[in-house]
C-alpha cells in the first residue's frame, strides 16, 4: 500500500469527532467498551460501531480480560501515522519554497 494510500486509511477512521474522542481517551490507558460509552456518553452500540471503523483501520487493537473486551491504541500504527503526517508537512513546506 502506497504512503499516501495508509494516510487516508488513518484518515477516514479518525475524521468522526466521536472517533477523535475515543482515541483521545485511549491514548491514557486500555478502557473496555462500557467505561469508553460511559467517558463520552455515548451507548455501547455505538461506541462499537466507532471502534471497529478503528480497528480495520488498524489504529486499535482489542484484547480479553475476563467477561470484557478492552481496547488499546496500535503502537506501531501510531508510529506509522506520525512519520507520514511529518512526512507530509515536510513536503508541502519543500513545495512552497
Amino acid at each position: 500500500m502506497k504512503q499516501e494510500e495508509k494516510l487516508a486509511k488513518y484518515f477516514r477512521a479518525l475524521a468522526a469527532p466521536a472517533r477523535l474522542q475515543l482515541f483521545n481517551l485511549l491514548k491514557q490507558r486500555m478502557l473496555c467498551v462500557n467505561a469508553l460509552a460511559a467517558a463520552l456518553n455515548m451507548t455501547p452500540a455505538a461506541v462499537s460501531q466507532h471502534l471497529r471503523v478503528m480497528r480495520e483501520a488498524g489504529l486499535i487493537r482489542s484484547e480479553k480480560r475476563g467477561y470484557f473486551v478492552h481496547y488499546r491504541l496500535e503502537p506501531e500504527a501510531l508510529r506509522e501515522l506520525s512519520n507520514l503526517v511529518q512526512k507530509l508537512v515536510r513536503i508541502e513546506r519543500e513545495h512552497d519554497e
